[in-house]
C-alpha cells in the first residue's frame, strides 16, 4: 500500500479558453472575475455516463456553498455531435447544468490543465493556484472536505470574497415535452412518454401531440404515491408489463428513473407510483460490495437507461449504463440479478458475464434473447439467451469506444454515433436510433447489411411501431416531440466520413510496475480494522493480451506483463482497465465514533507496449 499526503507546489491555474460560454448571460469570464472564489473545473462531455454522475454529485455541493464556490464546466466533446454549439446548449439545458459552462470544442482549455480523462476535476484557490486534480467520479466527500478547508483558510487571510457568481440561467422554452427519452404504446392506444427534461411521464393521445395527462410532479426528485406527489429524476425507459402479470403485480408499466437509480412501477388506472428495486444510491464501480442477494429493494443501481420485458429470461432485462452491465428483474419472484457485464467499459463479445459493454441505453427483446444499443461503443450489440440467465453476446456493427461515424454497407464496416434506441421491426430488421447523426438506421440480420431509413432528427433516443406496423414513432429528444416514419419503404446507402478519437497513449514496457498512489482526505488515515483497507482490480479490452497481472488483490502496486504489439508497428494500443479503492477514517484516535470514507476510483487507460518503454504506471486515488 501506498501513501502520499504531501501537497504539489502551488501552481498558477492557466486562462479559461474557447469558443464561447454558456449560462453567464451572454458575457465572457476569465480567471481574474473569479479571483476571491474557488473555483472547480469540471472537464466533461455530454455522451459520458460517468460526466453526467459528476454533475449530479456536484449539485449538494453548488447549493451549500453558492456564495463561496463556483463550478465551472469545461466542455471538451469526444464524438463530432458533441461539438455542436446547439447540441451542447441542447444538453446544459438537458442535465440541468446551474453554472456557467464554458465550450472548449478544440481541448484548448483541456489541454492546457493537462486532462487525460472524462470527467477530470481540477480545484482552484481563492487565489487562482491550482490546489487539487481528481479524476473520475465519486469525490464528492473529498471536494466537501476541501472546500470547507479552503474556505477556513482563505476566510481567515481576507482572500474569500463571498457574493454572487457569474450564472445567468437561461429561460426554457414552454414545450408539452422536453427532452422526452422513450415511449410505449398503451393498451389503449394512447402513448406515455419518459418525459425526462420535465422529470416525470407524459401520457398523450394516440397523434402524439395531444395531452391526456400526466405522472409525476415535475420536479427533479424521489417519492412514490398519486400522480401529483409523485417525483422522478430523468426517467428514461419504459416496459410494459406483461398482460397476464398486471392484476398480480398491481403496476402497468416499468420505469427506468435514471438519475434516482431506480425501477418504478406505474399503475395506469390512477397513475400511482412505487419503487420496485434500488435504494437510490448509486452502485459505484469499485465501491462497496452490493453483497450475494438478489432482494431488489436491498440493491445498488447505476444510471438504469432501459428496460425490456425479455419472454425468454421470463424477467426485465435492464440496461444498467452507469456501470456498463445488464441486469434482470424478476417481478414475480422479486429477484434482480446481474445478468452480463464486467462493469469494464468497452466491446467484449462472448460469454454474458465476462462480456464488456459501454453505456447499454437502448434494449428491444425478441424470442431469442435482446438487440442492445451500447452507445459509447457506437454499437449494435446482439444478447441471444440460451436460457433464464445464460447466453452469448456479439456485435452486429460497432467497432470500439473510439470509431464512429456514419456509414452504411456491410455490418463489420459500417459505423454509428453514440446510438441511445433499438426496435425490432416487423420484417425481422431492427431499427436503430442513430442519437449524434441524427438518423435512423437499419440493420438486416439476414444480409448483415446497415442502411438509413431517415437523417435530419434531432437527436432521436427512442423508437416504437405503431399503426398496426406501418409507422415507426421516433422519439426526437432535442426537438421535444414525437415524428412518425412510415415503414416499407427501402433504406438508403450513406457514405458519411470515419472518424476516431484519439485519446492520449500511454507508451509502457511489455512488463511494468503498477502504482495506485492513495492519498486520504484531510484529517483521515487507512482504515485495517477490519481487514484490508484497500483493493485493485485489473483488466484487459481484449482477451489473452494481459499475461500478468490481472484480476483482484488487496495491494496497491502489482507488476503487469502484456503481450507483445499484435501488429508489430507500434500502432496496436489496449485500454487497461483499472479499479482501486481505499477505506480510511478520522485519525484522531480520541474520536469515539470516527467518520470514514470509501474512496474508489476506475480508470480506462489506452496503453501502447514498447519495448524499452517506461516500467513504471503511477495513478492517484484521492480519498
Amino acid at each position: 500500500m501506498t501513501t502520499n499526503p504531501t501537497r504539489a507546489p502551488r501552481v498558477r491555474a492557466s486562462e479559461l479558453t474557447g469558443r464561447g460560454w454558456l449560462n453567464t448571460g451572454g458575457k465572457d469570464v476569465t480567471l481574474a472575475d473569479l479571483r476571491g472564489k474557488i473555483v472547480i473545473l469540471d472537464f466533461w462531455t455530454f455522451c459520458c455516463i460517468n460526466c453526467l454522475h459528476v454533475l449530479d454529485e456536484l449539485r449538494e455541493l453548488e447549493e451549500r456553498h453558492r456564495d463561496e464556490v463556483v463550478i465551472v464546466g469545461v466542455h471538451s466533446p469526444k464524438f463530432v455531435h458533441e461539438a455542436d454549439p446547439d447540441a451542447l446548449a441542447a444538453a446544459v439545458q438537458r442535465y440541468g447544468v446551474a453554472h456557467p459552462v464554458l465550450d472548449d470544442p478544440q481541448l484548448v482549455t483541456w489541454s492546457a490543465y493537462t486532462a487525460r480523462a472524462w470527467p477530470t476535476l481540477v480545484v482552484i484557490d481563492p487565489e487562482g493556484y491550482v490546489v487539487a486534480t481528481m479524476a473520475g467520479e465519486g469525490h464528492a466527500t473529498n471536494l466537501a472536505i476541501l472546500v470547507e478547508e479552503l474556505v477556513t483558510q482563505h476566510e481567515a487571510a481576507g482572500t474569500l470574497h463571498r457574493g454572487d457568481g457569474p450564472y445567468v440561467p437561461p429561460e426554457p422554452a414552454a414545450t408539452t415535452l422536453r427532452f422526452p427519452a422513450k415511449a410505449v404504446e398503451l393498451p389503449g392506444g394512447n402513448l406515455l412518454v419518459a418525459d425526462a427534461g420535465h422529470h416525470r411521464l407524459t401520457e398523450l393521445a394516440a397523434d402524439g401531440e395531444t395531452l391526456v395527462r400526466t405522472i409525476g410532479t415535475g420536479e427533479r426528485g424521489r417519492a412514490d404515491g398519486a400522480p401529483d406527489a409523485a417525483r422522478f429524476s430523468e426517467p428514461n425507459g419504459l416496459a410494459l408489463v406483461p398482460a397476464e402479470l398486471r392484476a398480480t403485480l398491481g403496476y402497468d408499466v416499468v420505469v427506468a428513473d435514471t438519475v434516482n437509480h431506480l425501477l418504478r412501477g406505474v399503475r395506469l388506472a390512477d397513475g400511482h407510483v412505487t419503487t420496485l428495486a434500488g435504494t437510490g444510491e448509486q452502485y459505484m464501480v469499485g465501491g462497496p460490495d452490493n453483497g450475494t442477494g438478489t432482494a431488489p429493494l436491498a440493491l445498488r443501481l447505476s444510471s438504469p437507461w432501459d428496460v425490456a420485458w425479455s419472454p425468454t429470461a421470463a424477467a426485465f432485462v435492464v440496461a444498467m449504463a452507469g456501470n456498463h452491465t445488464l441486469w434482470a428483474f424478476d417481478p414475480v419472484e422479486g429477484a434482480l440479478r446481474h445478468l452480463a457485464g464486467t462493469m469494464h467499459e468497452g466491446l467484449v463479445d462472448g460469454e454474458l458475464r465476462p462480456a464488456w459493454f459501454a453505456q447499454p441505453s437502448g434494449l428491444a427483446a425478441d424470442d431469442g434473447g435482446l438487440w442492445l444499443a451500447d452507445a459509447e461503443t457506437s454499437a449494435l450489440r446482439r444478447v441471444d439467451l440460451t436460457g433464464r440467465f445464460d447466453g452469448t453476446v456479439s456485435t452486429a456493427v460497432g467497432q470500439g469506444l473510439f470509431e464512429f461515424g456514419h456509414r452504411d454497407g456491410p455490418g463489420s464496416e459500417a459505423l454509428l454515433q453514440h446510438p441511445l434506441g433499438v426496435c425490432a421491426l416487423p420484417d425481422g430488421t431492427v431499427a436503430l436510433a442513430d442519437t449524434y447523426n441524427g438518423a435512423v438506421r437499419v440493420y438486416d440480420p439476414a444480409a448483415g447489411v446497415v442502411s438509413t431509413l431517415a437523417t435530419g432528427l434531432a437527436e432521436p433516443s427512442g423508437l416504437l411501431v405503431v399503426d398496426g406496423g406501418t409507422h415507426l414513432l421516433v422519439v426526437e429528444s432535442a426537438a421535444h416531440r414525437l415524428t412518425r416514419l412510415p415503414l416499407g419503404q427501402a433504406g438508403r446507402r450513406h457514405d458519411g466520413a470515419a472518424h476516431r478519437t484519439r485519446r492520449p497513449v500511454t507508451e509502457v514496457a511489455p512488463t511494468f510496475a503498477l502504482r495506485v498512489v492513495f492519498t486520504p482526505a484531510s484529517g483521515q488515515k487507512l482504515d485495517d480494522r477490519f481487514g484490508p483497507s484497500t483493493q485493485l482490480d485489473v483488466a484487459a479490452s481484449r482477451p489473452g493480451v494481459l499475461l500478468d497481472g490481472a484480476g483482484s488483490g488487496t495491494e496497491l502496486e502489482r507488476v503487469v506483463t502484456l503481450a507483445a504489439d499484435p501488429a508489430q508497428d507500434g500502432t496496436e494500443t489496449v485500454v487497461l482497465s483499472v479499479t482501486a479503492k481505499a477505506a480510511s477514517c478520522d485519525a484522531d484516535p480520541a474520536v469515539e465514533f470516527p467518520a470514514c470514507h470509501l474512496a474508489s476510483q476506475d480508470w480506462g487507460i489506452p496503453v501502447r507496449v514498447v519495448e524499452g518503454g517506461p516500467t513504471e504506471l503511477v495513478l492517484p486515488l484521492h480519498g
